[in-house]
């Protein structure tokens, strides 16, 4: 039996997502099952402790299901001896179109090639990292490349095995009915879903 295989036969057992990776959700819940019963009337994933005030600000705007893999990944990269902050987290549609108006009908560089609805922020399940040496923030690194091992460990997609457009600061947390879907199809999905008021991850 592979190791995924393991996980998912525990996943299924303990009433979680079912997709072979032990991210917090699974290690929540395992802690609950084994050392308490109860983690003072919280979510066991969300008992994660809190990180940075201003990784939270940006972890406060994802659905619940994102935030504490969020959290997790900034204290995996900790662990690691790598400084994370959370810098990004849901866009508005209106924000998602200013930011593609730059370079195009607005003044600066091209920073996206999402219009409103095409960008999984716009849904609250994607979040983009900064690395930080003390308050410094570094643009560019190869530890963003260590990050995303730790992020797709944790069994979130990282924007940095992408094959079009590579974005290493990039994570999001698909759901579980996307996992097989090409990312214009899962879109379309989260755009239809807002649209009847359903959730991102029901």
């Amino acid at each position: 039996m592979r190791i995924d295989e393991m996980i998912a036969a525990v996943q299924g057992v303990l009433g979680v997502t079912v997709d072979g990776k032990a991210g917090p959700e699974t290690w929540g819940a395992i802690y609950a099952r084994l050392v308490r019963k109860h983690i003072d009337g919280v979510d066991p994933a969300e008992a994660i402790a809190e990180v940075d005030s201003r990784s939270e600000k940006s972890i406060a705007t994802l659905q619940p299901e994102v935030r504490p893999m969020a959290r997790a990944l900034v204290q995996r990269a900790r662990a690691s001896g790598i400084t994370i902050k959370v810098i990004s987290g849901l866009r508005s549609y209106a924000e998602q179109d200013a930011l593609y108006a730059q370079g195009r009908s607005a003044p600066g560089p091209v920073v996206t090639n999402a219009r409103a609805g095409y960008s999984n922020h716009n849904f609250g399940i994607a979040f983009d990292i900064g690395v930080f040496e003390g308050s410094r923030y570094l643009s560019d690194s190869p530890k963003y490349k260590a990050v995303g091992v730790l992020g797709v460990d944790l069994g979130l997609e990282w924007g940095g095995n992408w094959r079009t457009i590579v974005d290493q600061p990039h994570y999001q947390l698909r759901p579980t009915w996307a996992l097989d879907l090409p990312e214009r199809q899962m879109l379309a999905e989260l755009r239809a879903r807002r649209q009847r008021g359903q959730g991102v991850y029901a």
